[in-house]
């Protein structure tokens, strides 16, 4: 996890000085395009999981990875590996166990919503879940099982980290801006 971290860290650098820029017309040519674009941005594709309905393909490559991270987080609860994030996710995890996977959708939803709309997703993404800190405190979402600390926070990471490669994100920068979002979302979410 160090090593995301410390990409972590440099891409957080390099994007910093990338949002510095003028509003002017001849400027916004040359903006460097959001995380959102660089992930397919607004090109419309066949929706695989919607046979006939049409998908962003920036959409669809945030809820690629978040259904890939969701199940192996699953997975690793299911044959209960040491330190999984199952306290996590228990409510949800122990609905969809049971044959209820309505909350895995709306996770999956809301996560894709919430990244899709806070890397550059437009109008066309909007996030309308709870706050950072409500979404990840027990006492106030029943959804979650219990508060997060940096160990669990960087095995989160990790779980994104292995998602993205299982979706065909593998070039280190971009890599290295997934992993800068979620390094800003760190305080807000880790509440132990």
């Amino acid at each position: 996890m160090k090593n995301f971290s410390k990409l972590a860290l440099l891409a957080l650098f390099i994007a910093s000085g990338t949002f510095v820029t003028s509003c002017s017309d001849d400027d916004k040519a040359a903006e460097p395009a959001s995380l959102y674009a660089k992930l397919g941005g607004t090109t419309m594709v066949a929706d695989p999981n919607n046979p006939g309905q049409m998908i962003e393909q920036g959409r669809l490559s945030y809820r690629s990875v978040v259904d890939s991270t969701i199940t192996l987080i699953v997975s690793d609860i299911v044959v209960g590996a040491e330190g999984n994030l199952g306290e996590h996710f228990a409510p949800v995890i122990s609905e969809a166990l049971s044959g209820n996977a309505t909350n895995v959708a709306i996770l999956s939803d809301n996560l894709t919503d919430f990244f899709s709309a806070n890397t550059g997703g437009g109008a066309t993404n909007v996030y309308t879940g709870l706050d950072m800190v409500t979404a990840h405190d027990p006492a106030q979402n029943p959804r979650m099982g219990k508060k997060s600390n940096d160990a669990e926070y960087d095995k989160f990471i990790g779980y994104v980290g292995a998602a993205a490669g299982l979706n065909g994100v593998t070039d280190p920068v971009l890599i290295g801006e997934v992993v800068a979002v979620l390094e800003s979302l760190r305080a807000p979410i880790v509440q132990e």
